[in-house]
């Protein structure tokens, strides 16, 4: 049988993504499950398409080929929003807490990719393959996954990019399963309890609110948001050649990000209104398409190879994030009944996303009392400083094993 081989243009690939993000969303929300452990759409759909692309391929029947320009403009966009989160001024807002939760997250950032990489190489696999099952999936996620997975696999490391997605979902369901657990018996092993404190709430609610302010959505507000976009993306590209001169090679969404992180703190110096919301409403939607059209290109049938490695590689992985989050997030934040609580969410957090971080953390306090230092503490880390922490160190991880 003669394989059909079928080529998409941009037009025709980002109408088949719109409708898969579709699709992904009217599957998560009829299939609980997929709700309750916060599957994101796009992945659902990306997914489902993978499956018919896998079919085609067994089968000997069709192929599908992309391309790619949009999806790596995409790409760019995403990170770029990254960059305008990375706010000195909001870090400083947030307190002693906000900085000592980034160091604790940022030191779980390099251990995952430490051991990802080890157990890779004493398994037999490419390292990188261990940064994939590392940060990249569990700290980074489904986004950081579909941006980081194609530069693996452009550094020698086979299947990165579904194994990677594969990651990301193992997180989502475990992170959720061992927050609850690991608060339960730091509660019981320590005897800390649940203390209301009314001044801090109101103290952490000022800052939050302020953390959270956004401008006016309309014409003039969107456009100013997509002017400092493309403007950091612009100026951004001259990085990577800059710095090419010099020996050093880096991924194309360095540049725009520290482009647009410089800018951010320019602004916050000035005391310049910035159309955050804006900002972060276009990356979303940029890493919507992004992430799907990523999933779209996964080739699933080379999985298959490293899934007994990669399946060790992820029960370490959430054996050590359980173990990091009793004996250091806890220790780190104050080992009382905050640090517990943070505990609880670093699970989710670590392993899966802020949305997983949240649920673990209101199903914990349900039971045992409110937290808003926790509450205020993980989304400020979640929101604005982790990606372009993660984003960083993988990209020295990728640049050392490659």
């Amino acid at each position: 049988m003669t394989q059909d081989i079928v080529t998409l243009n941009i037009a025709q690939t980002l109408a088949i993504a719109a409708v898969l993000l579709l699709l992904g969303e009217f599957i998560k929300k009829r299939i609980p499950i997929l709700e309750r452990f916060f599957i994101p759409g796009p992945v659902i759909g990306g997914l489902v398409f993978s499956i018919v692309a896998l079919f085609g391929h067994q089968s000997g029947a069709f192929e599908f080929t992309f391309n790619a320009d949009i999806r790596n403009l995409l790409m760019m966009v995403f990170f770029t929003t990254i960059g305008f989160s990375a706010s000195f001024e909001l870090l400083k807002k947030g307190g002693v807490g906000v900085v000592l939760f980034l160091a604790c997250a940022g030191l779980l950032v390099v251990l995952q990719n430490g051991v990802g990489v080890a157990l890779a190489t004493a398994l037999g696999v490419h390292p990188l393959l261990g940064i994939a099952a590392g940060s990249v999936s569990l700290t980074g996620g489904h986004g950081t996954s579909a941006a980081f997975g194609p530069i693996l696999e452009q550094a020698g490391a086979t299947a990165a990019l579904p194994a990677a997605i594969a990651a990301s979902t193992w997180g989502l369901v475990t992170g959720c399963l061992i927050g609850g657990p690991v608060g339960t018996l730091l509660l019981k092993r320590h005897g800390v309890r649940h203390v209301a404190n009314a001044v801090d709430a109101s103290a952490y609610d000022k800052d939050l609110a302020t953390a959270r302010e956004t401008r006016e959505t309309n014409e003039r507000t969107v456009m100013q948001a997509v002017m400092l976009i493309v403007l950091s993306m612009g100026a951004g590209s001259l990085f990577g050649p800059f710095v090419q001169r010099f020996g050093i090679t880096l991924p194309a969404y360095i540049g725009p990000m520290l482009v647009a992180a410089a800018l951010r703190n320019i602004i916050d110096w000035r005391n310049l209104s910035l159309p955050v919301k804006q900002i972060e409403v276009t990356g979303n939607i940029s890493l919507s398409f992004f992430l799907c059209m990523a999933l779209m290109s996964m080739k699933l049938w080379e999985l298959a190879a490293i899934a007994g490695p990669l399946l060790v590689i992820l029960l370490v992985q959430t054996l050590m994030m359980g173990l990091y989050a009793y004996f250091v997030t806890f220790n780190m934040m104050g080992r009382d009944y905050d640090a517990a609580v943070l505990a609880a969410g670093h699970c989710g957090f670590g392993l899966g996303a802020t949305p997983n971080a949240m649920a673990n953390m209101e199903a914990f306090t349900a039971r045992n009392g409110a937290s808003v230092k926790a509450f205020f503490v993980l989304p400020m880390v979640g929101a604005l400083f982790i990606d372009f922490l993660n984003a960083t160190v993988i990209t020295a991880f990728v640049g050392f094993f490659n």
